[in-house]
Formats: structure tokens, sequence, C-alpha cells
């Protein structure tokens, strides 16, 4: 009301000088003045009495980057608002309203940079008069609108293939994985067993045919595992898009398992994806943690163990190590140290994911085999 304010008080001046010094001239550019001041901030009013302002979105979820469309109804007096905008708060400028109609309604494309959950308050109205000397804010109704906005996912990139053009990650630690598998004991033979696993050296021996009987609580799915310690949110939301990324990529070409922090089991997802919006969302809402994964109630895995961590590491934990019998990568932004191999040399990234790198660490034999006594272990003498 500044400038309605002004020329009031402009054209009260003008009305007293010509009173004072009887200047005829001088009465009506003060009465118009005057006039005109108070006949905008009188305008704004009426026609911001009946003005409403509303926003609809065309969804609630939406991926990191991609546009979000959102509509917003303007309804107004029969005579107009003269001019208005529209302040959205997640646009980067007001939004000019056009002048038609008792009836518009704007779009506005919005982008997200950032994962999470969003609560958006109400658009709001600026109804000026033609002249721009007064304006009124008019607030949005209805309830706070909530967004949720998902980690973006993108391909597996290779960066060293192992003699092979698979493009699932799968196969950039196939050539890690082990021979065979755990073996539990032995059986009798079934039929239709494979002969490969047959125990031949008992057959040998003369007692009878048996069959090799696998661990049946490892798991043979790929696993990934997200730790969300991190002192920067810029590597934590590396690390989600990243495990976003490879849950989607394993998941296609057979299932895996992730297990986000705070969970004491791994949640599986199959290649129908039928739990992929759920884990997506719950990705979306990982926030920084001073603890570790529990990994507890992890089975062993005969699968691949990918470790997404968002802060600097140069070796698997203790927990994720224990229960990998099969390869295993560690999964670093990008913007942090990879991991140094053995006697301190570089370990070269295996594939690159989401502003992330990926480290095969090392492939633990299937079966641990037992060492022979010596004869001196045994209690004997050597000839």
């Amino acid at each position: 009301m500044s400038r309605a304010v002004s020329i009031v008080l402009a054209g009260l001046a003008l009305t007293l000088v010509a009173l004072m010094f009887d200047t005829a001239p001088l009465f009506v550019p003060g009465l118009a003045f005057t006039l005109l001041g108070l006949a905008a901030p009188a305008f704004v009013w009426l026609g911001s009495r009946h003005a409403r302002v509303t926003r609809a979105l065309d969804q609630r979820r939406v991926l990191e980057d991609e546009p979000l469309e959102a509509s917003i109804v303007v309804e107004r007096a029969w005579f107009g608002l003269g001019s208005g905008e529209v302040l959205e708060p997640l646009a980067p400028a007001p939004v000019p309203l056009p002048r038609r109609g008792t009836h518009d309604v704007v779009r506005v494309v919005l982008r997200f940079g950032r994962r999470g959950r969003l609560m958006l308050d109400p658009p709001s109205l600026i109804v000026r008069d033609p002249l721009d000397l007064a304006s009124r804010e008019v607030r949005g109704t209805g309830p706070r609108s909530e967004l949720l906005v998902l980690p973006r996912t993108s391909a597996v990139e290779l960066l060293e293939e192992p003699g092979g053009t698979e493009g699932p990650v799968g196969a950039v630690l196939r050539s890690e994985l082990p021979a065979a598998v755990e073996i539990d004991g032995l059986r009798p033979y079934r039929t239709g067993t494979p002969a490969s696993r047959i125990h031949w050296p008992a057959v040998a021996r003369g007692r009878g045919l048996l069959e090799r009987r696998l661990r049946a609580e490892a798991d043979t799915r790929p696993l990934i595992v997200l730790d969300a310690r991190s002192a920067e949110e810029g590597h934590l939301d590396a690390a989600v898009r990243a495990a976003a990324s490879l849950v989607l990529e394993l998941a296609r070409t057979g299932g895996c398992g992730l297990l986000l922090p705070g969970d004491r089991r791994p949640t599986s997802i199959d290649s129908s994806l039928a739990a992929w919006p759920a884990l997506h969302a719950r990705l979306a809402l990982v926030t920084d943690t001073s603890s570790p994964p529990v990994m507890t109630a992890a089975r062993i895995r005969l699968g691949a163990v990918f470790y997404v961590a968002a802060q600097p590491l140069d070796r698997l934990p203790p927990a994720a190590d224990g229960i990998a019998r099969g390869a295993a990568a560690l999964v670093l932004p990008a913007t942090l140290d990879g991991p140094a191999g053995a006697n301190g040399r570089p370990v070269g990234a295996r594939f690159a994911v989401a502003g992330c790198l990926g480290y095969v660490m090392r492939a633990r034999a299937s079966g641990r085999r037992r060492a022979r006594p010596t004869a001196a272990a045994a209690g004997g003498s050597a000839a």
C-alpha cells in the first residue's frame, strides 16, 4: 500500500497548497491524486475478496530431476483482478496471471534435485490494481500437499569386463564366484542327482553311492547392503542412488535382497518387481545414521554381496565379510578414495553406477578344506 499512500499524500499536499496560495489549477491534480490513491486499495480489496487459489498435482511421487506438472486454479470476481501473479513456493519466480475470465488454470513445471518427503504449502495469489499502486496477498486454500521425491536410478557401466559382454552387473563378479557351493556333509544317493555331486572317493572306498549335500541355509541371490553412515549429504545421496540402481539391475536378472539401515533381515525382490515401489519409497527416506547395518540375521550368501557405503572404507566390514562366501564388492561414491589392494597397490574399479564406483574385494573359496595333520601333530614321528 506504500505507493497508494504516497499518491494520497501527494494529492492532499497539492490541495493544501492550492488552498494556502489560492491556486485553482492545483485543485484538479490534487483531487485526482487523492481519489486515485483511495480507489486503488478499494479496487484491490474488491478484486481479492472472492479470489481463490488451489493447487492440483498430477502425481504424488516423482523421481529426482524429473519434471512434475502442477495445475494452479485461480478463481476471481466477475470484474477480474486487474493484474496479479501466483506465488508457488517451489517455483523459482512468481508466475504472471493472465487477465481473462473468472477462472484460470496456470500450469507450472517443477523439478526436485534431492530425494525425500516434501510438505508443500498452498500457493498464494498477489492481486494488484492496473496501475500497480496497491496489492494484496491471498493465501491458497486446502491442506498442505505431500510429495515424495524418489532417488533416480541409472544403468550400471562396466569398466573392466572379465572376458564377456554380459550387461547385468552380476557378470562383473561372475568370474569371482566360487567353482562349487557350500557342502554340508554326505547323504545316500537319490535318483536324478547330477553326477557332479556324487562323492566318488566314498564309492572307491566301498561305502556305496553317496552324494554331497548342499548347505540349505545358504542363499545364491545377490545381496545389496546400504551403509548410511555419512558425514556429507551428497555422499549419502550417491550411495542411495547406487543401491537403488543395483537393486533394479539385479532384480531383473533373477532377484536379489536389499538390507536397509535399521532392518534386521534383508527384503527380497524378484524379477516381477512387485516389491520395488515400496523399497523405492523407503530408499527415498533413508537418513544419515551413526549405526552400522544390522547383519546378524543375514544368512550365509553364496551369491555376490554388494556393500554400498557413504563413507570412505578400505575393506569390507567384518559383519559383511562374515556372510559372504561368493564374490564381494565395495561400492563407494566416486568422490571418495577407493580401497587399496595387496601391498598398498590401488584396486581398480570394476563398474560404475549412479556416481559411485564398485571394487571387487575378493572371492572366498566355496568349501573350507581342513588341513591334513602332520605326523608331528598326530603324535607320530617322521622317518
